[in-house]
């Protein structure tokens, strides 16, 4: 998996209103592999229907995938005729690098992709991006698998579409219901964090964004669609079931492992009483709680277990030492992962080391319990040994748990400020225009909106078609030209209508 090292923590969502009429909100993506049938009819229906109804600038964006065919002719004449729609040619296949490469290189604030025979129904395109615009959501995805969802489409691909998700929430625990819908959008700063860590190019790609985003806590908005299978489609059923039961295995295994840092996709939720730094209280008290009472059960059996292994063979002191040290390094491994949300091997060996220290401190308790047991009786049986073990243990447990969360795994956040902002905060208010403030009144700048009596395709020059090279954007060649958003606030309203 892909490791680059993180820009930073993104920033809080915020509202989208442009201060640049001339540069696209929405940025359509249609990657295309030999589509020269179904090309033409599909472009000039997404681009009638978004002249007739979205409200902002937008651009349609054709990447071909190394089409033998005439494809790349077809894409180039749509450039030509129509001003909204521009083209990129790829030399390589995979509909994952086609949208890792154009999003980069977009200077659109949102960014979507939809496939080329249009089985989504339309009217789901301005629910789709408008969380994203108004800053709700980080992500969105059109389902299929709602109640509320109309679906038309062969049992067979009902089948494989359901067994797929059922597999991913068995085995990923994604929360979101269909990964394969081509019918998605995504932020822009967001996709600037986020794709560098998707290593998939082909259909796997869309399932390893989800996932990573969902894991990294970003929010994926679900927008119910209307759906008809297309029957001439040219997917392998087979080979991309195959691959993405690979992808899955991978994406599992990393997780597990924790090589990947999601914490670089760590985003401040909003302006909510609930999310305010409180001095004084505790974080995560209770979920701590309850995974350390989790990992506490699971190693005192794995100690007992152990115990009575090495009892067969020495003395009572002895076969504790053993088994409390070897239980003591899988406990501080599992709380260090599981209850205090610890990733990847920083700090490890000095974690380690630390909980050596509480287990010393364990092991005088029980050892000390022993010693008590053995003056007490000479001869005690093996079930007394272990209930006044579990009884030290206990004690031992509360003890630990106060010194892991205190010391060994303290929270810093409540220390010295973090570079990086964990609560969300907005922007100081710009001032108002000369002529507002004498009207007492706000003006700000109007939204890109779509001309109302656009000029013929024909006499407008089209956007550049030169093609975008994946090298470019894989090493962030490209800079960052997003417009400066403004955060929207209540009192907000169009200069143009009086109160």
């Amino acid at each position: 998996m892909r490791t680059e090292p993180s820009p930073g923590n993104l920033p809080a969502r915020e509202h989208l209103p442009a201060t640049d009429a001339g540069t696209p909100v929405l940025d359509v993506v249609i990657p295309v592999y030999n589509e020269e049938k179904d090309l033409q009819p599909c472009v000039i229906r997404l681009h009638d229907h978004l002249k007739r109804t979205f409200p902002y600038a937008f651009r349609i964006t054709v990447a071909d995938n190394a089409s033998t065919d005439s494809t790349p002719l077809v894409a180039a004449r749509l450039a030509a005729q129509l001003p909204e729609v521009t083209s990129c040619r790829l030399e390589q296949k995979g509909r994952g690098r086609a949208l890792r490469t154009v999003w980069s290189a977009s200077d659109a604030p949102v960014l979507a992709y939809m496939d080329v025979d249009l089985s989504t129904d339309l009217n789901a395109l301005l629910p789709l991006v408008a969380p994203l615009i108004s800053g709700h959501s980080d992500l969105a995805i059109g389902s299929r698998l709602s109640r509320s969802s109309r679906v038309v489409r062969g049992a067979k691909r009902e089948f494989i579409s359901r067994a797929y998700n059922l597999i991913l929430r068995g085995s990923l625990q994604a929360r979101f219901s269909d990964a394969q819908c081509g019918f998605k959008a995504i932020r822009r700063d967001v996709a600037q964090v986020l794709l560098p860590l998707v290593e998939d190019t082909g259909w796997f790609f869309d399932t390893e964004m989800l996932v990573l985003a969902e894991r990294a806590g970003l929010r994926i908005h679900e927008v119910p669609v209307d759906w008809v299978d297309d029957p001439d489609s040219t997917v392998h059923i087979v080979k991309t079931a195959t691959d993405d039961l690979k992808g899955v295995w991978r994406v599992g295994r990393a997780l597990a492992t924790g090589s990947l840092s999601l914490d670089r996709l760590a985003r401040p939720f909003g302006d909510d009483p609930r999310d305010r730094e409180l001095t004084d209280v505790p974080k995560g008290l209770a979920r701590q709680l309850v995974g350390f009472c989790v990992v506490g059960g699971l190693s005192t059996l794995f100690y007992l277990l152990l115990y009575s292994v090495f009892r067969s063979f020495s003395g009572a002191q002895v076969a504790n030492a053993l088994a409390l040290l070897v239980s003591a390094v899988a406990n501080t491994a599992a709380n260090r992962r599981l209850t205090f949300g610890v990733r990847g091997r920083g700090g490890a060996v000095r974690h380690q080391a630390q909980g050596l220290v509480v287990f010393g401190i364990g092991l005088a308790l029980t050892s000390g319990s022993l010693a008590a047991l053995a003056a007490a009786t000479s001869d005690p049986a093996h079930s007394t040994e272990l209930a006044v073990l579990i009884a030290a243990n206990l004690a031992a447990t509360v003890l630990r748990f106060l010194l892991f969360r205190a010391w060994v795994f303290p929270d810093r956040r409540g220390g010295t400020p973090s570079p990086s902002p964990v609560v969300a905060s907005h922007q100081p208010v710009p001032p108002l225009h000369p002529t507002a403030a004498r009207q007492g009144g706000n003006a700000y700048p109007p939204l890109p909106q779509r001309p109302t009596a656009p000029p013929s395709p024909y006499d407008t020059a089209p956007y550049d078609t030169a093609p975008y090279r994946a090298d470019e954007a894989a090493d962030r060649s490209w800079r960052d030209s997003t417009m400066q958003l403004q955060a929207v606030r209540p009192h907000d309203h169009d200069p143009r209508k009086a109160r």
